[in-house]
């Protein structure tokens, strides 16, 4: 019996969950849609090869060798969240919410807020790291 590719079925899901970003963003058609796109074009700078996911019923989300952050939207926030934000160096001091959990950090950006740009790509880009170093750690060696 042939396994199946599913490279095609990952593919197919990335562009479903892009397009369902694509129209939230379309739907806040406010301060948070516009920061949303904009973090969004951010993360696609830190890494172009970011998979973009839609899960939790509405929740965009951004991947590499696992979850690297989420990006709600709330009346008064845009919060983005860094599953494993509490092992990150954060010397910019970006993280300003969820501070007090043991692995999470998050983001919030309020409106007329501005991110500092240089120090949030280097943020997501130490996230896909720890992302990317973690697996390799868990596959051992050969693996």
């Amino acid at each position: 019996m042939m396994k199946a590719d599913k490279t095609g079925d990952n593919r197919d899901a990335q562009a479903g969950a892009s397009e369902l970003i694509d129209a939230r963003i379309a739907e806040l058609d406010d301060w948070r849609g516009r920061t949303l796109a904009h973090v969004r074009a951010l993360i696609r700078q830190a890494d172009p090869d970011v998979a973009e996911e839609w899960k939790w019923r509405g929740v965009p989300v951004w991947s590499h060798a696992g979850i690297v952050c989420t990006g709600e939207t709330y009346k008064t926030a845009v919060k983005l969240t860094f599953a494993k934000g509490a092992a990150l160096e954060d010397p910019a001091g970006l993280f300003n919410a969820s501070l007090d959990g043991n692995t999470r950090r998050a983001i919030d950006l309020h409106e007329g807020d501005r991110l500092d740009e240089p120090a949030f790509l280097a943020l997501f880009r130490a996230a896909v790291a720890l992302n990317t170093a973690s697996k390799v750690k868990r596959a051992g060696p050969g693996g």
